[in-house]
């Protein structure tokens, strides 16, 4: 049995394989809420925004947090950085669309908030693990 978990653990040990993996699927996944404030805009942020006694401008922040982090992410081009905004980015959502909600749970008892916290955590992660051989900086180092 150990022989057989052995040969298991070292046929999936791939960690910049699951860098690059961890990468497109949380850069892919944020480009869609990206997407909608493409298509929408977000002059919808500012009198949340203003609620919290903040600027309007801030609002344009979600271009960034939102399309440019994860592009940076999914290439591997200055990545820690970009984790460190994606999640920044994700605390300014909860806050701003969620906070009322930080103990709340859904019908099926899972956290309200879990989706953010993946999200929030899935940028700390990255910007921790950094882009792994599988990026455009690594290609660039090299």
């Amino acid at each position: 049995m150990n022989k057989l978990l052995t040969s298991f653990d070292r046929a999936v040990d791939h960690p910049d394989f699951a860098k690059l993996l961890m990468r497109l699927v949380f850069g892919i996944l944020m480009l869609f809420h990206g997407s909608f404030k493409v298509q929408y805009g977000v002059e919808w942020i500012k009198p949340m925004l203003a609620a919290h006694g903040l600027p309007g401008f801030v609002a344009y922040g979600a271009y960034i947090g939102e399309i440019i982090a994860p592009v940076l992410i999914i290439l591997g081009v200055l990545t820690r950085v970009a984790g460190l905004v994606y999640a920044i980015n994700l605390l300014f959502a909860v806050v701003l669309v969620v906070g009322g909600h930080f103990m709340q749970r859904t019908g099926v008892g899972a956290w309200a908030l879990e989706t953010e916290a993946l999200y929030f955590f899935g940028g700390l992660i990255i910007m921790l693990q950094g882009a792994g051989k599988y990026s455009l900086s690594a290609k660039l180092k090299g």
